[in-house]
């Protein structure tokens, strides 16, 4: 028989900063459970970070890698959105403050904020390399690598041109590797027909990486064929070259001085700064390390999951990837209810399904358990299976097939609009078209594209 006052027993408050991945697989992990959920993200949306540089390479739109954190709950009753920025933790008297004064309680929080871009002591350098890690980095991104080809088709200087068609990403992991082989499919493929006084198809992709191989979390096998691939598009690719600073016109590297106008940055990511606040000791790139339970060492009830979380198993610290961070947030999830009823579960064990990059059209590389290795088209058809499958919403899965296929069969990247974006500062006088010297349009032999 039901206890009448069982409605005034007061529900566990479980807090989860951060609507990625990690935050989400613990929310809707306790859609039945006896506690109540406040997810807080400084967004509204969940970005499918995998497709960002979709996004930013012009073959999705925005709305196809993100979904609505409201819409996706609904019908989760013990749940609430909150769409705000956190400032601080205070785990003494466990309430989480946020840049508008406010505050909220908890009995349990996880902290699943994620990461950014990391510059290794060099801030300055964010103002001319932008990262990816949200829809606004991919539509700048975007901006930037579309504005190019737009001033080059304006320039009448040739070195000036050669600048603007001069490209440079920072970082030789998946991310990298995915902007680099797709900026060079925008220039060879996508853009080669549409301009009058560029060729597009000569436009420089450079790959920058600090250490010995690209993908340094592969098999060396597969770090070959993926550098093979990236080399078959056009791009150049420069392993044991360390950047030594960026600027506005590009970077020097190894030494050596890249005039380039649009760089990005991969190389890198750091914890985010609300882990400052927990009053727990950082490991060197801003994370914190956490028991195999997944709870911060002294303090009680929380948990820090995902890009943010540093745990050893097997000898090597877990990596920062999407199915790790779903991983932890279900048993999270578990642990909570378990807690809640005074109940234990074992410790957290991560099972590795694997890694998969992709490089370009019928271009990618995968491992997979047992020693399976994938490359070319059999990897580019697992990787999009894969993310087809992770992808929230049915409309966001059949937008996203309906675009991969016209991409597969025309190279066509239909997301290039540029609402809103200034092609020069506005103190910045255009040239005087009147009398700069006339110019022919530059030789296009359509037949057989090469980027140099």
């Amino acid at each position: 028989m039901t206890d009448p006052t069982h409605w005034l027993v007061r529900r566990p408050n479980v807090v989860v900063l951060g609507g990625g991945f990690g935050g989400l697989a613990v929310v809707q992990t306790l859609r039945r459970a006896p506690v109540h959920v406040t997810l807080v993200d400084k967004h509204n949306h969940q970005a499918f970070q995998p497709l960002l540089y979709q996004v930013a390479t012009a073959g999705l739109e925005a709305p196809d890698v993100g979904f609505p954190l409201r819409t996706l709950l609904r019908r989760q009753r013990n749940t609430d959105v909150l769409m705000a920025e956190v400032e601080s933790i205070d785990p003494a008297s466990r309430t989480v403050r946020f840049v508008n004064g406010n505050t909220l309680g908890y009995d349990y929080l996880v902290v699943a904020t994620g990461a950014e871009p990391n510059y290794f002591g060099h801030p300055e350098w964010s103002a001319h390399a932008t990262g990816l890690k949200s829809i606004a980095d991919a539509m700048e991104i975007r901006a930037r690598v579309l504005t190019a080809f737009e001033r080059a088709e304006d320039e009448h200087d040739p070195e000036g041109q050669r600048a603007d068609l001069s490209f440079v990403v920072v970082g030789g992991g998946p991310t990298g590797v995915e902007l680099a082989g797709a900026i060079a499919e925008l220039a060879r493929h996508s853009l080669r027909r549409d301009f009058r006084h560029i060729d597009p198809t000569r436009a420089t992709v450079l790959l920058l990486e600090s250490g010995p191989a690209v993908l340094p979390s592969y098999p060396p096998d597969l770090q070959q064929k993926a550098r093979a691939q990236l080399e078959s598009l056009g791009v150049e690719v420069r392993t044991g070259t360390p950047v030594e600073r960026i600027d506005e016109e590009g970077v020097l590297a190894g030494g050596n001085r890249i005039i380039a106008r649009t760089v990005l940055w991969a190389a890198g990511v750091r914890g985010t700064s609300i882990a400052r606040t927990l009053g727990v000791p950082l490991d060197r790139h801003g994370r914190v390390s956490v028991t195999p339970m997944l709870l911060v060492p002294g303090l009680q009830n929380v948990f820090v999951i995902g890009d943010l979380a540093v745990l050893e198993q097997d000898g090597a610290s877990l990596p920062g990837v999407s199915p790790a961070a779903m991983q932890e947030g279900r048993f999270v999830a578990h642990a909570i209810v378990a807690d809640v009823a005074g109940k234990r579960v074992r410790p957290f064990r991560y099972w590795n399904k694997g890694e998969l990059a992709t490089i370009g059209r019928s271009k990618a590389v995968g491992a997979l358990p047992g020693g399976v290795h994938l490359s070319g088209f059999v990897a580019w058809l697992a990787y999009a299976s894969v993310h087809l499958y992770y992808l929230l919403g049915i409309a966001n899965r059949v937008r996203m097939f309906a675009s991969w296929v016209w991409s597969f069969l025309t190279y066509g990247r239909g997301a290039r609009l540029l609402p809103g974006v200034a092609l020069r500062e506005p103190d910045a006088p255009a040239p005087a078209r009147a009398s700069a010297p006339p110019r022919e349009a530059s030789p296009v032999d359509h037949d057989a594209p090469q980027l140099h």
